[in-house]
């Protein structure tokens, strides 16, 4: 402690006084007096620093100087601490002169921020952008948007402020997005976002990119469809799903989610089931299928649960009808048995044949992926054909969809085997007529290759040959080793 003497200037200060008093505009002679001072009691230095910034109130260096000093003793102080007061108020006798110098305005506001002091903080922000000139703005606002984002700030205040921030620098418009995520504001979120997007000129400066936007956008919209009204969710997702190719699967699924988070769950499997119908590779369908899987499983589990809750009311109710009347009379009893039926919700056997019915469409769907990747892929209609064993009609259907669709000079393996392959189907079946015609049908079509062509004849005539149709056979080897006609020698 110090006592009230040693405020007064000692022998060793009447140097200094007499300099100050002589020429008291001089910062060169006030600076030496307070360095020479700098071991003295702050309360000394104070009263210095008072009669200096009295005398030059436009020194920037003795009012920085004071202030941080005055820092530093309420550095370790409670903000509810009385030195606090008396530091705003010397801000405030400092920013008369000074309003133009930025560091001053922010070592002031960073204390106020500290303070918790909402409303004289939001203001004085505002007196700083009000101060400074425009280039200066952006020190400002680095600290406004601190302050801001802090608990115990009003939402609406820092939505205000981050809607000025935009107006003087849009291109961080991502920043206010993170914050509207934050604070749960997801309407406002969903159409900033879709704004972004819509924005051909718009540049992440955070490294996004407008795929990812997408995917942030779609998971905002399926998660919180309750709460977002007037946009067009799914044009929206679908627009996503033309423009880009990486991850389609999940938009599919985020769509199905959004309309099964809005109740609308025949509209959601009208979704899985385009989605799965259109992607074209197995990530994606496995996405899908993943998730279709487990809505139907979950729709069953909760059908079953409410299954066994309604049995147990029913049970109930027919105890306590038995109770009051034994009897029941025809007209009572029809009316019964109608309720039961239509207010049958419990439809688990639906439920479950629907689970069984998608389990069991799985290798059909996969090998639809791979027939979208390319559809003149020999061997994946092979095997597709594969999937039908036991179903003629299915087998016979999907080899003229093949025979149509697979293209010889693109084909990749042998096309002349779908031929053969089909032609053996009717065979089999003991329908060698229309095994003709198919073969009839497969020496007319140009192949890419000689053999593929000289490989359908040797089938054609070992088929009659199995069949002991011997000079069809013998015809048919004259007919595949005469001189093409003039029309085929130009195809």
């Amino acid at each position: 402690m110090y006592s009230s003497n040693d405020l007064y200037p000692s022998e060793e200060d009447f140097l200094y006084e007499e300099e100050v008093l002589r020429n008291p505009n001089s910062f060169k002679l006030w600076w030496r007096y307070l360095i020479a001072r700098s071991g003295s009691p702050f309360k000394k230095r104070s009263i210095i620093y008072e009669r200096a910034v009295k005398a030059l109130p436009g020194s920037y260096k003795l009012w920085h100087a004071y202030l941080r000093e005055r820092l530093e003793i309420v550095r370790n102080l409670p903000i509810s601490h009385q030195q606090y007061q008396a530091l705003n108020n010397t801000f405030e006798r400092a920013l008369a002169t000074m309003h133009k110098m930025p560091r001053i305005w922010i070592m002031y506001l960073q204390v106020l921020t500290q303070q918790k002091l909402v409303t004289k903080t939001r203001h004085t922000f505002d007196r700083a952008l009000c101060a400074l000139p425009v280039t200066q703005h952006d020190r400002i606002w680095e600290y406004y948007l601190v302050f801001v984002s802090q608990k115990g700030v009003p939402i609406e205040t820092s939505l205000r402020v981050y809607r000025r921030y935009l107006k003087y620098d849009p291109s961080h418009i991502e920043d206010f997005i993170e914050f509207l995520i934050n604070s749960e504001r997801w309407q406002e979120t969903a159409e900033r976002l879709s704004g972004v997007l819509n924005d051909g000129q718009f540049y992440s400066i955070k490294g996004k990119t407008k795929h990812r936007l997408w995917l942030e956008l779609c998971d905002i919209l399926t998660q919180h469809a309750t709460e977002i009204s007037g946009l067009n969710v799914d044009a929206i997702i679908r627009g996503g799903i033309r423009k880009f190719t990486d991850e389609v699967g999940r938009l599919w699924t985020s769509l199905a989610d959004y309309y099964i988070r809005r109740n609308l769950l025949e509209k959601a499997r009208d979704i899985f089931e385009e989605g799965m119908t259109t992607v074209i590779t197995v990530r994606d369908f496995s996405v899908i299928f993943d998730a279709y899987s487990q809505f139907e499983e979950s729709m069953l589990s909760i059908k079953m649960e409410g299954s066994n809750d309604s049995e147990d009311e029913v049970n109930e109710e027919l105890e306590e009808e038995e109770e009051l009347d034994d009897r029941l009379d025809i007209e009572k009893l029809t009316e019964r048995i109608g309720s039961f039926w239509f207010k049958d919700e419990n439809d688990v056997d639906l439920r479950l044949a629907r689970l069984e019915y998608l389990m069991d469409r799985r290798p059909e769907l996969a090998n639809s992926v791979l027939l979208r990747q390319n559809p003149h892929n020999v061997e994946q209609w092979h095997r597709r054909v594969k999937l039908f064993e036991g179903n003629p009609t299915k087998q016979i259907l999907t080899y003229t969809e093949a025979v149509r669709t697979v293209d010889p000079m693109k084909a990749v393996g042998k096309p002349h085997s779908l031929w053969v392959a089909f032609a053996k189907l009717y065979e089999s079946h003991n329908d060698v007529s229309n095994a003709r015609v198919i073969f009839d049908k497969a020496v007319q079509v140009g192949y890419k290759a000689v053999d593929h062509l000289a490989s359908v004849w040797c089938e054609w005539a070992e088929m009659e040959l199995r069949h002991k149709n011997f000079k069809g056979a013998l015809e048919l080897m004259r007919r595949a080793t005469a001189e093409p006609s003039a029309e085929v020698k130009r195809r």
